[in-house]
Parts: C-alpha cells; structure tokens; sequence
C-alpha cells in the first residue's frame, strides 16, 4: 500500500487507537468494541477500512472476529518519515548547542 493511502486511513482517530489497542496484540471485535467505547457497528466498519488498507488481519475463531496489527505498512511509513526525523533532530541538536554555549563573563558578572 502506498504512504499517501497510509497517511489518509491513519488519519482517523479512531483507527488510530484501534491500532494503538492492537499493539498488545491480537483482539476479539467485543474488546476493540471496549476499548474505543463506539458501538460495534462503528467499530465493524473502521476495522473494515483497516483490513482493506492492509494494517490489520482478521482470523474467525469460532463465532469471534481476531484481529492482529501488520506492521509492514507501518514499516513502509517509518521508512518515508526518516529524511524528516533527520531534519528536526538536526534543529533540536543546534538548539541544543545554541543551549549549551556558556553565559559571557560579562552577562555573569553583572549585579541583580
């Protein structure tokens, strides 16, 4: 899947934090139901677009739904990000050093 189809179904919070229940690992419909307080139906249908994305899977265990976070669209998202997480972490280490320069004596020196 691409980063752009990615990014827009990642845009949802409530997908959002039915993945972010998925991390712990792989969940019945009831307790995803549960953990977002929406009704099943809404939380049918977000997990729906979530399946046809390609960021969950879902296994039938008996009258149950499971269902389990893939991370390879994930993974795909992160390696788009890198350039990015380089250029902010480049602004916070020179605010960083922009921090670390000591005061002049002058400014030291000067009464309160």
């Amino acid at each position: 899947m691409a980063v752009d189809a990615t990014l827009e179904v990642l845009a949802t919070p409530t997908r959002r934090l039915i993945l972010d229940a998925l991390r712990e690992g792989e969940q019945p419909v009831g307790e995803l139901v549960r953990r977002v307080a929406l009704s099943q139906p809404a939380v049918s249908k977000q997990l729906r677009i979530l399946r046809d994305a390609g960021l969950v899977t879902v296994r039938p265990d008996g009258q149950r739904r499971i269902y389990c976070l893939r991370s390879e669209p994930l993974a795909e998202l992160v390696d788009w990000l890198v350039p990015y997480q380089q250029l902010w972490q480049s602004s916070l280490d020179k605010l960083e050093s922009h921090l670390d320069i000591p005061q002049s004596t002058t400014e030291q020196e000067q009464p309160r």
